[in-house]
């Protein structure tokens, strides 16, 4: 029995973590949305957009990777708070990064469905978490 005990002592703090994520993800969804020029709610649920999907899909990822890195790096609770939001920033600087200099017309182009836009969008949020996560490991 004190093996279970131990084993649950932490299900406090994992819920707290856990709780802060969801909200960190749920705020990043908004962000996301209001930065992007194309709305990708509407695009993936109402027009079915693959090039939306991917891209949007992989900015979750890029953003999940990043706050997992805040989450299994930070001291205590505010500190992973903290993180999370410079994790939201670099995964909205990336997008900016690569519409602004690598594909200035990814907005059009995943309005208009092509999913190697869509594509690349995710390949470069995922990257972004990654990098993220790893600065993170101080």
């Amino acid at each position: 029995m004190d093996n279970v005990m131990h084993s649950i002592a932490g299900l406090g703090n994992f819920a707290l973590y856990f709780a802060i994520a969801i909200v960190l993800l749920f705020l990043f969804k908004l962000t996301y949305a209001f930065v992007t020029p194309h709305d990708e709610w509407k695009l993936v649920k109402e027009d079915k957009n693959l090039a939306a999907a991917v891209g949007f899909g992989g900015a979750m990822i890029g953003f999940s990777i990043a706050l997992a890195g805040a989450a299994s790096n930070s001291l205590h609770v505010i500190d992973f708070a903290i993180w999370g939001v410079v994790a939201l920033l670099a995964q909205l600087l990336a997008f900016a990064l690569l519409r602004f200099t690598f594909m200035p017309l990814i907005a059009e182009r995943i309005n208009q469905n092509e999913v190697s836009a869509g594509t690349m969008l995710a390949a470069i949020s995922v990257s972004i978490g990654l990098l993220n996560a790893a600065c993170m490991s101080y």
